[in-house]
């Protein structure tokens, strides 16, 4: 996504030298809706970001708002943070993977979406349909929340909600330190904070950022 990007490395030369090696650069709370229809197939999720605060104090300055620093923004203020980060690239696959049987499973792009500030941490909602509804009972459907370049880090800070049908149980699996290749750890540990796997030849690594990733498991009774 191209505005995250760009703040990214407007952000990176603020850090401290001593900094240099931490990656990622922007943190993400994440949340997830399950919504399903009146056929009790799963037919949308609605996804949350909670940014973190520096982050947030970033996209404020950018946007020329909240300039006294209240945390109280004006309804023009408002207006003028939606949609911040919902310029997305072709392609762009949205920070979100969602299999099931181990086969992507394609959404579209935002139908709606809206943001708001709280305790001075931007929280950016957005709704994505599946472009074929989806038959969970007894075939579990995995969704992970992840930026594959590891620019952004996503973690899940809420358990998922599940609307539209009862017999469903959300779990949350973190990754597996032991199944991080070591030579994936030391590219990570020798980006800088303006780098991504592409500057040390990213092609030869897998996407790092599904590497880190937390997995929500849908699954529903027949």
């Amino acid at each position: 996504m191209m505005i995250r990007r760009t703040l990214a490395a407007a952000l990176c030369a603020l850090l401290p030298l001593n900094s240099a090696g931490a990656h990622p650069h922007i943190f993400v709370e994440g949340g997830l809706e399950l919504i399903f229809d009146d056929q009790r197939n799963l037919a949308a999720v609605r996804v949350v970001w909670v940014y973190d605060e520096f982050f947030s104090l970033v996209i404020l300055e950018d946007k020329g708002v909240d300039p006294d620093g209240d945390g109280v923004l004006t309804d023009a203020e408002t207006a003028l943070l939606q949609g911040f980060d919902m310029n997305w690239d072709q392609g762009f696959a949205g920070d979100l993977q969602v299999l099931q049987n181990e086969v992507p499973l394609a959404l579209s792009r935002p139908i709606e979406s809206s943001v708001r500030l709280e305790g001075g941490r931007l929280v950016s909602t957005h709704l994505r349909a599946f472009e074929t509804r989806v038959a969970v009972a007894g075939v579990p459907v995995q969704l992970q929340m992840y930026d594959p370049e590891y620019y952004t880090a996503y973690s899940f800070a809420t358990d998922p909600q599940i609307t539209g049908r009862d017999g469903c149980e959300a779990q949350v699996f973190a990754p597996d330190p032991d199944e991080i290749s070591e030579e994936l750890k030391a590219a990570v540990a020798e980006l800088t904070p303006t780098q991504t796997l592409d500057d040390l030849g990213g092609d030869s690594f897998p996407a790092i950022g599904a590497a880190y990733a937390e997995e929500v498991r849908i699954t529903c009774a027949p």
